[in-house]
Parts: structure tokens; sequence; C-alpha cells
């Protein structure tokens, strides 16, 4: 593969920018009912979620609106807070203050209550792009992929986050990157083997 991971993320950044906002509502929601029906998402207990940024596929109503015979209040949320260059999870619900971080990105208080690991059963990755194998191309900052990276992460099931437009036969691979166990769209839920 000859283009670069730089080339493709530009190509998918600006693509995503291009969607209108009601576009981007209703591929949103797509995404999201698949979610709410699939069997990983249904076994969990807590879930590490994140909040959209720079039009990323939004995934707040799985986690403020009862729908469809699923109730978010009966799981646990855990959303990141950036420190330094490490991600730092903490619990979350509906009311809860949030702040923007260093980046721009809604993150709960510093004083929430910190998940640890072991409290986690599945992780909802935003990502720039997947592809079919699993792997991701996220913003470059290597948040993701140095925390699965670690031994109390790397077991953990991963759900990778994109628009079918970002949803590629086949990505650039580094040696850091992890692949993730799942990719979900607005037009389907593809679990891959790991």
């Amino acid at each position: 593969m000859n283009v670069s991971k730089l080339t493709i993320r530009r190509s998918l950044l600006k693509q995503r920018q291009s969607l209108s906002p009601t576009e981007w509502r209703q591929k949103s929601d797509r995404l999201v009912s698949h979610l709410r029906t699939s069997g990983a998402l249904i076994e969990a207990k807590t879930i590490l979620a994140y909040f959209s940024f720079r039009q990323e596929p939004d995934l707040k109503p799985l986690f403020t609106e009862s729908l469809e015979g699923f109730n978010p209040a009966s799981k646990s949320w855990g959303f990141p807070r950036c420190v330094g260059e490490s991600l730092s999870w903490h619990l979350w619900q509906p009311g809860d203050i949030l702040a923007k971080g260093a980046y721009g990105i809604l993150e709960p208080e510093e004083d929430a209550t910190i998940l640890d690991p072991w409290e986690v059963d599945l992780i909802l990755v935003p990502a720039v792009g997947c592809d079919r194998r699993g792997y991701r191309v996220g913003y470059g900052g290597g948040f993701y992929d140095r925390m699965l990276s670690l031994p109390e992460w790397a077991s953990k099931p991963t759900i990778g986050i994109v628009f079918d437009f970002a949803f590629l036969p086949e990505l650039p691979v580094d040696v850091w990157d992890k692949r993730l166990h799942g990719v979900c769209t607005e037009n389907e839920l593809l679990m891959v083997s790991c």
C-alpha cells in the first residue's frame, strides 16, 4: 500500500467535515442503532465511550436515551481525560458536569471516579478510519495504541466507530498499531477475529 496514513487521515477528515448536520445526525443515529442491538454491548456492564469531536459519529443517544429495550442507565459509562500522553478513564452519567480538555474535547471533571481496567467490559474507540481487518487510523496522537499495548488493556474487546465512507478494505499498518475486535458504521457492525 503506497498511500500514507497522513494522506488517508486528511482525506477522510475532509469528507467527514463535508457532511451536512442532517446527514451527520442520520448516520450517527443508524450507527447507534447497530450498537444497541449488538451482543457485545448488551452483555457489557461497563463501557468506555467518547464524546463526539470534529463530526465524529455521535454516540450520545447511546448513553442518554432509553430506546428499543435498551436502557443506558443499566450500564456504567466511562469517558477519557487526556493526562499527558495517556488516557485516564472516569465514570460519567447524564447530568454530570463536563469540561473541555487540552484538545477541546469534552471530558469528565478531574475528580470524577476513575475506572480501573479490570472493571471494563467493552471499549468503543473513536477513529478517523478503520479497515476490514480491524486496524484504525486515528488523529496521530497514539493515545489508544499506547493504551491498548498495556497488558491490563490488551485483551479488552474493542469496537472502532466510523462512518461507512471511512470503513476501508485496507489501511497501512505500523508495528505499534493494535487491531480492534470489531468496527461499527451506520451500515453494519463487523466483528473481526484478532
